[in-house]
């Protein structure tokens, strides 16, 4: 069929590019242009729905990326749920009671599959969800590559050991980072998401309690929602300036010792992440900068292409 008019060449070309970023390890922007025009905007306006029904929704879709990638790449395999023949990442300790959003991305997925039946994946979902969160909640955009594909397992194991802990020493943070490709500049940049969103306390008891490099007003102020037992999943903010904005509080925060995990402030401990962390407090543009290259090369994490996968049409699921 020949293609005469100038638009029907770029509905062409755009095919084109999605059909190869799926052939091959490389991601474009524009993949959906032409198979799912609609998909950005559909993505967008469900997340701007839900981030202001519920403000801390953004960091939950944020940090649903973020698990995706660290554990196997990019590859929505942190969506799936427990079947007969695996036991999937919602059941890590790292994830249990704790990942949430995902009945947004099953709403925004039947609207998509509505518009483009088969079209995109629930990877790129949560790729362009998170990157609209952080938008939604004041902070920068970046393009996210697209055309990846749906991973068919899951695996607890792999969630267990890649994902970072929030106990976590420096040199363990730098580590676990580097493993997935991250310098040091990065793991702050990217450690900087907590300047939204909460943690349960279980996951900082130890730090309010035991350490001296925290508040004294702070640590009191945590004590009293956070007792020495019990409430475990009583809620704090991650930071406890500017709780949902995303901005470089978070950085701020860390010099004045104000650190709700221990991993955060570990980052500004008299170590080799003190200028950086200083850096940022000092210049949001440099923080928005690194952050937004950070997530593109996060987003890059070994996503499946070609032949791998599938696109699932329920994200919970395997078709």
């Amino acid at each position: 069929m020949a293609f005469h008019s100038r638009g029907h060449m770029f509905s062409f070309s755009t095919i084109f590019l999605c059909m190869f970023s799926m052939a091959s390890s490389q991601l474009t922007s524009n993949c959906y242009e032409s198979t799912c025009p609609q998909a950005l905007s559909i993505i967008r306006t469900a997340v701007i729905g839900a981030v202001a029904k519920d403000h801390r929704m953004g960091a939950s879709l944020l940090r649903l990326h973020f698990h995706d990638c660290f554990v196997n790449g990019c590859d929505a395999s942190v969506l799936l749920d427990n079947t007969s023949t695996f036991t999937g990442e919602k059941s890590a300790a790292a994830n249990v009671n704790s990942l949430r959003g995902f009945e947004v991305i099953d709403d925004i997925k039947t609207k998509v599959e509505a518009a483009c039946p088969g079209v995109v994946s629930c990877a790129d979902i949560l790729a362009i969800a998170a990157r609209d969160s952080v938008v939604a909640l004041g902070g920068p955009s970046w393009n996210v590559g697209l055309g990846r594909r749906d991973s068919t397992t899951a695996s607890k194991d792999s969630a267990t050991t890649d994902i970072p802990s929030p106990l976590m020493d420096l040199s363990a943070l730098i580590s676990s980072f580097s493993k997935k490709g991250f310098n040091t500049k990065e793991m702050v940049a990217l450690s900087g998401a907590h300047t939204t969103g909460q943690a349960r306390c279980q996951l900082f008891r130890g730090r309010v309690y035991n350490e001296s490099s925290i508040e004294s007003n702070f640590a009191a102020s945590l004590k009293s929602n956070c007792p020495s037992t019990g409430g475990d999943s009583n809620l704090s903010p991650l930071d406890v300036t500017t709780s949902v904005l995303f901005d470089t509080a978070y950085f701020k925060n860390l010099i004045n010792k104000k650190g709700l995990l221990h991993s955060d402030q570990q980052l500004f401990s008299g170590g080799s992440t003190d200028s950086q962390v200083t850096a940022y407090s000092n210049d949001p543009s440099a923080f928005y900068a690194d952050f937004a290259s950070a997530m593109v090369k996060m987003g890059n994490l070994s996503p499946l292409t070609g032949k791998s996968g599938q696109i699932r049409t329920n994200c919970r699921k395997v078709n």
